[in-house]
């Protein structure tokens, strides 16, 4: 039912042209329906207990493939505007998302160790983004290789590796508030680094060797599975570092790889025929309603809000003291706001390390949705004198 489901609606999603993820988490939340039906036998515990365990391997690899993508060659070629309209694209979103949750979850007048974590985490969930729907449409009007484009797609490079450590580090941070923990947990993220590189440099070197001499071989994408999994379960038992952190890392390290493109199409063959739909269905299924109350909707819709504004005022201005024009700046703004499914498993995470409030996740499936309408209407308007293109397939677009 799942992979099905997931399917129509995805490509429905995809038609109207939202990410195909919410398609996929629309079919979770239709199919989570049936656990209302009295005595049936559908969703059990052991369904759903099944269903998790797929989901974490879903997650993993999505983290892995978001960092086999990561183009490091990228950096060169844009300077350090990108350094700029990250950091300012990260502290915005942050710190109004913080501010947002300060006001909701214990005040600003008596705010504790966990309030603070946990208020920091939901800023942390907002500085994620995912430009694959920026991308597309920056392409589809001939403005891919523009300083906008270049710029928007190096600094969601940055973005998403510093969201990554963030996240890690407020999980690391939650139970503690002795200073000599925190520099603990520093220190084994600091080692968690090291003992990546350290192992991963062999391990590239390995695939860089076996892609010359098999080419497009099973035995490369197997290799670089195990490295992914290994740094995952590592990262986590033996560093306390989150396991997609440990999976985006060894796929950072890996996309040095000629072949890594090979390697791609493998995890994407492999994720998207199952676990990939599962974990966004799961979500779906497990998404709750009762804790959605007057005071939690105003909080969502807020959260919502500095979501769009931060991305828009952070990376805007960012873009603005590096040189770039009102218009330019602007568009790195809208590009850098679209969410996707980057942001499901920062709020995943805090849900299940409870530090978020699980009646929150329909406000984050609505800030993806929102994002991922406005910004290539916008976009498309904003460029609507400079094109080269025809009205008429613009109208089509």
């Amino acid at each position: 039912m799942i992979l099905v489901l997931s399917k129509l609606l995805s490509l429905g999603s995809r038609r109207i042209g939202l990410p195909q993820v919410v398609g996929m988490l629309a079919a979770g939340i239709l199919l989570g329906l049936i656990k209302f039906i009295p005595n049936q036998e559908i969703f059990t515990e052991d369904t759903l207990e099944g269903l998790s365990f797929i989901a974490k391997i879903g997650v993993i690899l999505i983290m892995f493939s978001a960092g086999i993508e990561t183009d490091i060659g990228q950096f060169k070629r844009t300077g350090g505007a990108s350094v700029v309209i990250t950091i300012l694209g990260v502290v915005f979103p942050l710190g109004l998302g913080f501010l947002v949750a300060c006001a909701f979850n214990g005040g600003f007048g008596s705010l504790t160790h966990r309030h603070i974590i946990e208020n920091l985490f939901y800023g942390t969930i907002l500085a994620a983004t995912s430009v694959s729907i920026t991308v597309a449409t920056l392409k589809e009007l001939g403005k891919l290789n523009s300083k906008v484009g270049t710029s928007v797609i190096t600094a969601a490079i940055l973005d998403d590796i510093i969201g990554v450590i963030l996240l890690s580090l407020l999980i690391s941070l939650k139970d503690t508030n002795d200073v000599r923990d925190v520099g603990i947990s520093i220190g084994l993220m600091a080692a968690f680094f090291v003992a990546a590189f350290s192992v991963g440099i062999p391990v590239l070197l390995l695939l860089k060797w076996m892609s010359q001499k098999y080419g497009h071989h099973r035995r490369i994408p197997i290799f670089a599975f195990a490295t992914c999994f290994l740094f995952s379960w590592a990262a986590e038992r033996w560093f306390h570092v989150a396991d997609i952190t440990g999976a985006y890392v060894a796929g950072l390290i890996l996309s040095a790889i000629s072949d890594r493109n090979y390697v791609d199409q493998k995890i994407e063959i492999s994720n998207y025929m199952i676990f990939g739909p599962v974990f966004f269905a799961n979500i779906g299924i497990q998404t709750s309603f009762d804790a959605i109350n007057g005071q939690m909707a105003a909080f969502g819709l807020l959260l919502v809000a500095a979501g769009i504004a931060g991305k828009l005022l952070g990376c805007g201005l960012g873009a603005k003291i590096c040189g770039f024009s009102n218009k330019d700046s602007f568009r790195v703004g809208l590009g850098m706001m679209v969410r996707a499914e980057v942001i499901l498993v920062c709020t995943q995470k805090g849900i299940s390390a409870g530090l978020v409030n699980e009646g929150i996740m329909p406000f984050t499936l609505i800030l993806i949705v929102l994002t991922s309408l406005l910004t290539p209407i916008l976009l498309k308007l904003s460029y609507k004198n400079e094109l080269k293109i025809p009205s008429d397939r613009l109208a089509s677009a």
